[in-house]
């Protein structure tokens, strides 16, 4: 196919659609919006209807069914370097399964950073695979985790010389890079794939000042989400394959295998919109997203009590490899309050959105969606938080551990605990128990408690003090945490 990234297959297909005026007797039943309910039409806007058509049958007929797509796919592997490129409707989620799926299998072992995403354990609870954990790089100082090095890497393959393979999490939510062309390396060396879950690095590919992606570092298989920083829709992700050490076809059953039959033609149209968007002109874009961010930067660090992690503060020895300055990360502390006091502040009194929330951190991502007048709001907001802080009460204590004691032994797989008998008990009788459930502090979305792990005081403590807090946990069986599930006595 002769590379034009003018061309969007998908959005082309859609104008086609609606061009032609066809009759369609197939789902989606509201039927090009005239079935809709009228309310929802007014909020949503005929549009959504308009482009809400089959994938197969509607963007194709039944001989060409799925050309429009791999088109589209084709295109955007080119985009990135990638030799193939799947679109997902279901988010990286879906993406980083498939590609766990694809390289181990039930009760074969695969090298994991321990901080890695909900998403990533989910995979282990369906697919049995045995989670080997590679621990983070902790700053201490900063109650902050960066993914491991190569050389941990390295320890974590000597120790496990069977491991199908390794992932790791980069960049970070908070903008922390992993040394990917080292780790790479190291995995080649034993003829095994590299994983990446680069939700958070959509943009990378597209201006040199940004950290290096994973295709160009030597991954076998990248996860992207364009939907966080990019121009996507919710839900909208990527996974991207380069070399011969895992089979397209191999990752695409996978991928089938978990994925729905019935994709979102709205989601594909806005993968293959960002594609042309930034191969026409991601630099001029990104370059400008980098400008602003830079001036964020500066501007909030000169608001007294405000501190933004920079590179000096998440890279060096011991700690982070590589930085993304997008992610403006706002340390708080030194206003006498937590993230989370923040974050609802500023909703509640300024109508401003943050992103990450932690016990002294918030987040404020910026993209190429930002401009001077979105920043100019934004430090306005934070300059009047900062002037409001000191009548915000004292900040409620968070006992976050140290991090020899945030980690937790594994004592079964994953799958096995999550599946098997499992009781109720008392928050303050769970210490020395094996957790049936995981517990989540979200955003950033790293489970502070996976299925399989002996809890402790210290870990159980945190997760307490920070739901007083303020702290979001989506996920265990009691939200209050006044129970947490556990394995059944006997089954353990």
């Amino acid at each position: 196919m002769k590379t034009d990234h003018t061309r969007a297959p998908v959005l082309e297909a859609l104008v086609d659609y609606r061009r032609e005026g066809r009759l369609s007797f197939t789902p989606p039943g509201h039927k090009q919006a005239r079935g809709a309910d009228p309310a929802v039409r007014e909020v949503l806007g005929d549009a959504v209807f308009l482009g809400d058509v089959l994938a197969t049958g509607g963007l194709d007929d039944r001989l060409t069914g799925g050309r429009v797509l791999q088109r589209a796919q084709e295109l955007m592997a080119d985009a990135v370097h990638a030799d193939h490129t799947f679109f997902s409707t279901c988010g990286s989620s879906l993406s980083v399964k498939a590609a766990m799926l694809a390289v181990a299998g039930p009760h074969e072992r695969l090298l994991i950073g321990r901080d890695a995403h909900k998403s990533v354990v989910a995979g282990l609870i369906l697919s049995g695979i045995e989670p080997v954990w590679v621990e983070p790089r902790w700053d201490a100082e900063r109650h902050l985790a960066h993914p491991p090095s190569a050389g941990e890497f390295e320890q974590a393959f000597a120790a496990h010389p069977d491991a199908k393979g390794a992932l790791v999490t980069s960049p970070t939510p908070y903008g922390a890079g992993a040394d990917l062309r080292g780790i790479a390396e190291v995995c080649h060396r034993r003829s095994v794939p590299l994983i990446v879950d680069e939700a958070w690095g959509a943009h990378l590919p597209f201006h040199p000042d940004l950290p290096s992606w994973a295709m160009d570092s030597g991954a076998d298989i990248c996860v992207t989400s364009i939907h966080k920083m990019g121009s996507g829709l919710e839900q909208g992700s990527v996974f991207h394959l380069r070399g011969d050490l895992v089979p397209p076809q191999l990752l695409g059953m996978r991928a089938d295998l978990l994925g729905t039959t019935s994709p979102s033609a709205l989601i594909f149209a806005g993968l293959d919109g960002w594609r042309r968007q930034m191969a026409l002109r991601g630099r001029e874009i990104m370059g400008a997203a980098l400008d602003l961010a830079a001036g964020v930067r500066a501007a909030v660090e000169e608001i007294d009590g405000m501190h933004v992690n920079d590179r000096e503060d998440f890279c060096g020895p011991g700690m982070a490899h590589d930085f993304d300055p997008l992610p403006v990360v706002v340390d708080v502390h030194g206003l006498g309050i937590t993230g989370f006091q923040a974050a609802d502040w500023l909703r509640a009194h300024r109508g401003v959105v943050a992103h990450l929330t932690d016990h002294r951190r918030i987040g404020a991502q910026i993209t190429h969606g930002d401009d001077r007048e979105t920043a100019g709001e934004l430090l306005a907001a934070l300059r009047d938080l900062a002037r409001a802080a000191p009548g915000l009460g004292p900040a409620p204590t968070v006992a976050v551990p140290s991090p020899s004691d945030l980690r937790m032994a594994q004592v079964r797989l994953p799958r096995d605990a999550f599946f098997g008998p499992a009781e109720d008990v008392p928050l303050d009788e769970a210490a020395g128990r094996v957790a049936a459930e995981m517990i989540t502090p979200y955003p950033p979305g790293i489970p502070a408690v996976l299925p399989g792990e002996r809890l402790t005081e210290p870990v159980l403590r945190y997760l307490s003090s920070g739901l007083a807090a303020g702290m979001y946990l989506p996920d265990p069986s009691d939200p209050e945490l006044a129970t947490v599930r556990v394995v059944a006595r006997g089954a353990e």
